[in-house]
């Protein structure tokens, strides 16, 4: 970094009688801050540098991506920030895709919005895209072609997208909220601070997952409860997992990362031999041996893939309606749910959640007419847990994904009973809950 005069090119904090000088701006941030990239830009710029104040950065790093989660609408003062952007007369200055919003754009009508609400989302999701942003609207763009190469520091939103952002490509992203990341894209800096730093990347925990029976990490079904137990109990701490299998599919390891950011604050994770700064525990910790071993039992699982249900599970218990794909469903993931249908229709409400790039890959390969023949509302654009999609009056909902189970309950206000994808798929089939226990014993 080059130097920087120590007056009025800096935020500073005041110690008693000592000045020092916290976040250091480059002669280029400094012209951004003051208005060379237009207003927006500016404004943009003095966030970033603020919040690296807050955090206790001493200067800012450029990135070379973001993600926006703050397209999503959560009242009219989102939507007013996004437009006051617009109006600023700039544009984002690195690539950046769009996480869901609360329309489904190719089923606009899918959505139970009140009407004003539908249009102040529109309007969000319009403003994003009049700011540069890619039309992407997944939760999952790291497979939608959105996959920054190991070392490169990017602004990310969207807690499962960090989460497999940095474990699973080596790439290097904070948490950023709503709002914070889209001033990232426009001035492409974020704070130097946490996940950011070379020293924050180390594991701190070791989970020791030798002792499971293999059958169990060889299902599915195994890597949302996994999460979640991690979640529940790393909080904010990195963890290493030894011992599991050491080929992990995209779609295990999202499921996994989805879950862990939903029950805690999981930004990273390492798993040995697998992830890409953990080819071994050394490495994985930094040379530092690990401040806390846990030996992961079955018993531990159990008990974590049972509280991601709300309500009892009994079999043949009445099930209102099904939903899959949080994170989005990849192509992948819907072969293997038509696979296990064969050529059945669901006699139950039943939802997948996806991007517009995997519509796109069951479009291309004759998928998407078994997808409807079976019964499947595909929803693309968002997801049925953060706009109002599910029927109203229902009370059930059954699930696979880890993050569903999290948040359904406090946000459609449907009880969560989580299963496998099989579960799912024989659950769809029969109208009434099956389950099976067996793994699970």
């Amino acid at each position: 970094m080059p130097a920087v005069p120590p007056f009025g090119n800096c935020l500073r904090r005041m110690h008693g009688a000592n000045t020092r000088c916290m976040v250091q701006l480059t002669a280029e941030e400094r012209a951004i801050r003051d208005g060379r990239d237009g207003p927006s830009a500016a404004l943009a710029m003095r966030v970033v540098a603020e919040t690296a104040r807050m955090l206790g950065a001493s200067r800012l790093v450029p990135v070379v991506s973001a993600h926006i989660d703050g397209c999503l609408y959560h009242g009219d003062a989102g939507t007013l920030f996004a437009e006051r952007l617009v109006a600023g007369d700039s544009r984002v200055k690195i690539p950046t895709t769009l996480n869901v919003g609360a329309l489904d754009l190719l089923h606009p009508e899918r959505t139970r919005l009140a009407p004003h609400q539908a249009a102040m989302a529109r309007r969000m999701m319009d403003a994003y895209l009049d700011l540069g942003c890619q039309p992407t609207w997944t939760c999952a763009p790291y497979q939608a072609g959105h996959r920054p190469s190991l070392g490169e520091h990017v602004a990310w939103g969207e807690s499962n997208a960090v989460a497999f952002c940095n474990s699973v490509l080596g790439a290097r992203s904070e948490r950023y909220g709503d709002y914070l990341d889209i001033c990232a894209a426009l001035s492409a800096r974020a704070p130097d601070t946490g996940l950011h730093r070379d020293e924050n990347r180390h594991a701190t925990l070791l989970v020791d997952c030798r002792g499971l029976d293999p059958r169990l990490a060889a299902e599915d079904t195994f890597y949302p409860v996994l999460g979640a137990w991690l979640g529940s109990v790393a909080g904010t701490r990195i963890a290493a997992l030894d011992g599991l299998p050491p080929a992990l599919s995209d779609d295990r390891l999202k499921a996994l990362g989805a879950a862990a950011a939903s029950t805690g604050a999981i930004g990273l994770f390492h798993v040995i031999g697998v992830t890409p700064e953990a080819p071994d525990i050394a490495r994985a910790f930094g040379s530092v041996p690990p401040r806390e071993t846990i030996h992961l039992t079955g018993a531990m699982l159990r008990a974590a893939r049972d509280g991601l249900s709300s309500t009892m599970a009994a079999p043949g218990t009445r099930v209102d309606a099904i939903a899959i794909g949080s994170p989005h469903l990849s192509a992948d993931e819907f072969w293997r749910l038509l696979r296990l249908l064969r050529g059945r229709r669901s006699r139950l409400p039943f939802y997948a959640c996806t991007g517009r790039h995997t519509i796109d890959r069951l479009e291309e390969f004759g998928l998407m007419d078994e997808v409807r023949d079976a019964n499947i509302t595909v929803v693309a654009d968002t997801c049925v847990v953060v706009t109002p999609i599910l029927p109203a009056g229902g009370s059930v909902l059954l699930t696979n994904s880890g993050k569903f189970a999290h948040y359904a309950r406090p946000n459609t206000g449907y009880d969560v009973i989580y299963g496998s994808l099989s579960d799912v798929v024989e659950t769809a089939a029969a109208g009434r809950l099956v389950r099976d226990e067996a793994l699970w014993t």
